[in-house]
């Protein structure tokens, strides 16, 4: 999952396994990242000179030492994303689980969805184009 920085925009991929890879973080990366921005990450080895194949500025925070200035913010959001499951589902399958957290990046980054009916359906709803 990727947070902008002092903003409500989230992303996620979800992978199919428990160990991901460096290919899935370039992956993510080129979808997600623009170029030559700030990437704030763990100490994880996938990340190790990640600004040689994705042109980012890339600050880490190695956890095991208790560094959390760069990455509190997505930290935080795991928090919540795990809030959201307790109360509105209690738990989660994980057959389930890319459904739920798409809910949530949804309802997440769009807080106004929840203003007004209308507001709801110009967010959700999409014309389609006819010929």
């Amino acid at each position: 999952m990727g947070k902008q920085l002092g903003s409500r925009k989230v992303a996620f991929q979800m992978l199919t396994h428990t160990h991901p890879a460096r290919e899935h973080a370039w992956k993510f990366l080129h979808t997600y990242v623009e170029a030559n921005t700030v990437l704030n990450t763990d100490g994880a080895a996938i990340y190790k000179n990640i600004n040689n194949w994705w042109p980012v500025y890339h600050n880490r925070d190695i956890h095991k030492k208790f560094e959390f200035a760069h990455t509190s913010e997505i930290e935080g959001m795991f928090g919540v994303l795990k809030t959201f499951i307790r109360r509105m589902y209690h738990h989660v399958t994980v057959t389930k689980l890319p459904a739920v957290v798409g809910e949530f990046c949804c309802r997440f980054s769009h807080p106004e969805m929840f203003d007004s009916p209308y507001e709801f359906l110009l967010i959700t709803l999409h014309l389609v184009p006819t010929p």
